[in-house]
């Protein structure tokens, strides 16, 4: 039984949770069954996986502010991870990990299983950093929310998603991460045909001195909008091959795609990266509309502002319309066609630019 010293100090640490919770804006949910605070603060030594390992579907597992040392892992509908903004920080423990998401290198993992995904999990409100490969990264769920995260200083991606539908990636600010901001594909790792996302959205994210602000692999139906890419090698990729169905039926629109120009060197996949804002290659049915993109400009071979390429690994992009840009001063090319597909369409006097290539398109 809790003493009662033990109790006093769980309602305190719930009182301050709710209350910073209240001046940062973070209101709890209103279908929450149950709260479960860790606050490191008050009673140290609690651990955010315990807390989460007895978390019900609805339940929210509520951080205080401070520094956890610690990985954790996901796997039950319906539960909220939230903090308190920046304060509440999440990084990698002096001591190995003893789950499977530490142990890959990640800080938070949301994880189901092929035909059973995990369902409705928020992550809400916190600092992840320093991981040695993903911030977060989400595999086989549905519905998997994070919102308002801060991610940085990540090896790898600073937020993931793979095998997964209607995922809402929103409100996020991703920096210094060794890949990209934001990723979304089937597989991170193997082939395959692209997923149907049925309706992911990748919106309203500051990302910056990435590798990649947003990479979109290998995926459909979904949509990448009203983010801020400035600062990176390469702002926006949307990449797909030769497997089925096709990348693409999707939306890049309404971003603020500016001066990423920092160099990236070359890997097994893709050439040295510089000066590129949105880059297609081996897509179909996407369309990229009302973007600015302004300032991007290198001399790689995929640098300009909006750029059809070719595939590496696959066949030409077919059926892709670039229509009501501003794209100004991007070099050597506002508008670029590098690849050989048919029915695609850069819509003459729509998009606001000065030279493309083939010229003709401005």
């Amino acid at each position: 039984m809790p003493t009662p010293r033990a109790l006093h100090l769980a309602s305190t640490a719930a009182a301050t949770v709710l209350a910073l919770g209240t001046s940062l804006g973070v209101a709890p949910s209103a279908q929450a069954s149950g709260r479960h605070v860790v606050m490191r603060a008050v009673l140290p030594g609690e651990s955010i996986q315990q807390a989460l390992d007895a978390a019900d579907p609805g339940d929210i597992v509520q951080l205080g502010p401070g520094t956890y040392h610690e990985s954790v892992q996901l796997t039950r509908p319906g539960v909220t991870l939230r903090g308190v903004g920046r304060q509440s920080v999440l990084t990698p423990g002096a001591q190995p990990s003893a789950n499977a998401c530490g142990a890959a290198g990640h800080g938070i993992c949301v994880t189901g299983t092929e035909g059973h995904r995990v369902a409705d999990v928020r992550i809400e409100s916190l600092t992840v950093q320093g991981f040695p490969k993903n911030g977060v990264s989400g595999s086989e769920t549905d519905r998997m929310t994070v919102r308002g995260l801060l991610v940085q200083d990540n090896g790898e991606e600073g937020i993931a998603q793979e095998k997964s539908t209607r995922g809402v990636l929103v409100d996020n600010t991703a920096r210094r991460n060794g890949q990209a901001g934001v990723f979304l594909a089937n597989i991170a790792y193997g082939e395959g045909g692209a997923i149907d996302t049925q309706g992911a959205v990748i919106g309203d994210n500051d990302l910056s001195a990435n590798r990649i602000g947003v990479v979109v692999r290998r995926a459909r139906n979904l949509a990448v909008e009203r983010n801020t890419i400035s600062g990176n090698c390469s702002g926006v990729f949307v990449v797909g091959d030769e497997n089925r169905p096709r990348a693409g039926a999707l939306t890049v629109r309404d971003n603020q795609v500016t001066a990423n120009n920092a160099y990236c060197p070359p890997n097994d996949r893709l050439p040295y990266l510089q000066g590129i804002g949105i880059v297609l290659t081996g897509v179909e049915d996407t369309l990229v509309t009302r973007n600015q993109v302004r300032d991007n400009v290198g001399a790689s071979p995929m640098s300009g502002g909006v750029v059809l390429f070719r595939s590496f690994n696959g066949g030409a992009s077919t059926g892709v319309t670039v229509r009501d840009n501003a794209v100004r001063d991007n070099g050597p090319s506002d508008l670029a066609d590098r690849d050989t597909g048919l029915g695609d369409a850069f819509a003459a006097r729509t998009n606001g630019c000065l030279v493309s290539e083939p010229a003709g398109h401005c």
